[in-house]
């Protein structure tokens, strides 16, 4: 009987604190090139000032062609909120984070209002 006692007082913090870690808000940087590290510093310095983020995880995408330039595409909850097209040479890219960062605020918009009206599916495009 003690050494169950013992047994359950010993595990049953452990089993706590595993339910305290969450990972979530998440920006995670899937690019390779000059342009989509550079985008990837923009927008992860916009997705900071964010509020409300938790929950969220962002992923930023990115195909070289090596002749043709640079897709690049960013994921809320793995579905596509924006995509764009570096050339080879000088891209705006600050611009273009602004641009993508502007669209993810819609959808996290979306996201936390359907979260509220429990709804589940969602419709990017």
């Amino acid at each position: 009987m003690k050494l169950f006692f013992l047994l359950v007082v010993l595990l049953l913090p452990i089993k706590a604190a595993a339910n305290d870690i969450e990972l979530s808000g998440l920006v995670i940087d899937r690019t390779i090139s000059r342009f989509g590290k550079d985008f990837m510093f923009y927008y992860s310095g916009y997705w900071r000032d964010m509020p409300a983020t938790e929950g969220v995880s962002v992923v930023i995408y990115e195909q070289v062609y090596p002749q043709a330039g640079t897709f690049l595409w960013v994921e809320m909850n793995q579905q596509r909120v924006y995509q764009t097209y570096f050339g080879r040479r000088y891209n705006n890219v600050k611009d273009m984070a602004e641009q993508a960062i502007l669209r993810s605020i819609n959808e996290l918009a979306n996201i936390q209002a359907s979260m509220l009206l429990g709804e589940q599916d969602q419709e990017i495009f």
